[in-house]
């Protein structure tokens, strides 16, 4: 029994004492956190001043300091993070609608490119045969086609811009 109460007072030798170290006051924490705002390293003669003003161990002034850089490490990364996070989300969403465009524009071209191929094919077969200008772009690309008013063949642009000042968005 006494090899047991030997080993148990030698550890309670090793154990540190924290009967000596007080809490810091709210007015110590907020002078702290003042001049925290302006040096967030903490100088030795800052360090000594602080604890003179405050009444406590230049050592607790340095524990506090540095765990007060951890906290401010740590909230910083994590505004950093949510600012990245809100810019990826943003940047998805920008992919998204853009992605969503160029479908829209692929399936105009490949209506611009039918209307192109069918006139080319309607041209082919009848050359003497000519759009009209006064016909409704509502149609958009039907085969039929009519003698123009001045006799006037449509062009490419004019074909896409019936096509898109008809409805734009398909």
């Amino acid at each position: 029994m006494d090899f047991f109460n030997s080993q148990t007072q030698q550890k309670q030798q090793y154990l540190p004492k924290h009967n000596n170290k007080k809490r810091l006051t709210e007015d110590q924490v907020r002078l702290l956190e003042r001049t925290f705002t302006t040096n967030k390293k903490l100088e030795p003669e800052l360090k000594v001043q602080l604890a003179n003003q405050l009444g406590v161990p230049p050592r607790q002034i340095a524990i506090w300091y540095q765990n007060k850089r951890a906290r401010w490490k740590t909230q910083s990364l994590e505004l950093d993070y949510n600012t990245l996070q809100v810019r990826l989300e943003n940047a998805l969403a920008d992919r998204r609608r853009l992605e969503r465009e160029v479908v829209r524009l692929q399936e105009e071209l490949w209506q611009a490119q039918q209307m192109v191929f069918a006139v080319n094919q309607e041209t082919a077969a009848q050359p003497a045969v000519n759009f009209s200008s006064n016909s409704s772009c509502d149609d958009r690309g039907s085969s039929s086609l009519h003698e123009g008013v001045n006799g006037e063949v449509l062009q490419l642009e004019e074909l896409y811009a019936c096509l898109y000042g008809a409805g734009g968005g398909f």
